[in-house]
């Protein structure tokens, strides 16, 4: 089975999504379902994963209603107010849902200290037990507190998304790397390859740029534990889903069949128990 374990759909309403600016009008529209079956069908893509985009419960309603209302949506990373003092309750709420798979916050918008609070680690704590997930989704500089995290909830099954975003299109490499490897000695740390071409140039990238990035990643995690993703439709800010697909397509063209289904599928099904 082939998964893209990261995509994300939204009705675009330019207060909530204020994120998108004016040199992202090429996203600053519609992206649901039927947008995406036939991209996924003509790139030989059997399922996905929908990511939330907004820190809302209202977001996790509608990325469960469009997965049960289309089968190719094997799960959702929903959001859940992980600081609430009801937070038990929520995930309990959602679960009822077997599409709910796992739970992201955009920490990437916070202070770098932020998932070493004490609210938001009594919220991690409370997943396992409904064996869901949770989408690190962080800045370089926010990395070593995520390792702290991922240590210190061992159980809990912890992915992290666009290989934390290093800086592509700077060409910078050293700090991420080391923090990269260090964070992939948590067994429970998996990593996704995704949302690459947005950290580089938009117009200029060149396959050659992500390669030294990932054979880090793929050098610390090994091909048991990295998951491919999209990042439909964010990738279409830099690149078609096809010129983002290839990278990765062509990355592995060497590896042997087992490790490439893992990577462009198998693992994800796993992670996310799809």
């Amino acid at each position: 089975m082939r998964i893209d374990a990261h995509q994300h759909f939204w009705i675009y309403d330019p207060v909530r999504d204020a994120w998108i600016d004016d040199s992202m009008a090429v996203i600053r529209r519609d992206f649901l379902p039927k947008d995406l079956a036939p991209i996924l069908k003509s790139n030989s893509i059997d399922g996905c994963v929908a990511v939330q985009a907004d820190q809302s419960e209202t977001e996790t309603n509608f990325l469960l209603s469009c997965a049960a209302q289309n089968p190719f949506i094997k799960g959702v990373v929903g959001w859940v107010d992980l600081r609430s003092e009801q937070v038990e309750d929520r995930l309990a709420h959602f679960s009822q849902s077997k599409l709910f798979k796992g739970v992201r916050h955009i920490v990437q918008a916070e202070a770098n200290d932020f998932m070493l609070g004490k609210a938001f680690q009594n919220g991690i704590s409370k997943l396992e037990q409904f064996n869901l997930t949770y989408d690190i989704l962080v800045f370089p500089p926010q990395l070593k507190a995520a390792m702290v995290l991922a240590n210190k909830f061992p159980n809990q099954k912890f992915v992290v998304d666009h290989i934390a975003k290093p800086y592509i299109r700077d060409g910078k490499i050293e700090e991420w790397k080391v923090d990269m490897q260090e964070l992939a000695k948590a067994e429970n740390v998996y990593c996704k390859v995704s949302g690459m071409v947005t950290e580089a140039n938009f117009q200029h990238w060149k396959k050659d740029d992500f390669t030294p990035y990932l054979d880090v990643i793929f050098e610390a995690f090994g091909t048991n534990r990295i998951l491919y993703g999209s990042d439909w439709p964010v990738c279409l800010l830099a690149a078609k889903y096809e010129q983002q697909l290839n990278i990765v397509r062509e990355y592995i063209e060497g590896f042997s069949k087992e490790e490439k289904d893992n990577i462009m599928g198998l693992n994800a099904g796993r992670f996310y128990n799809l």
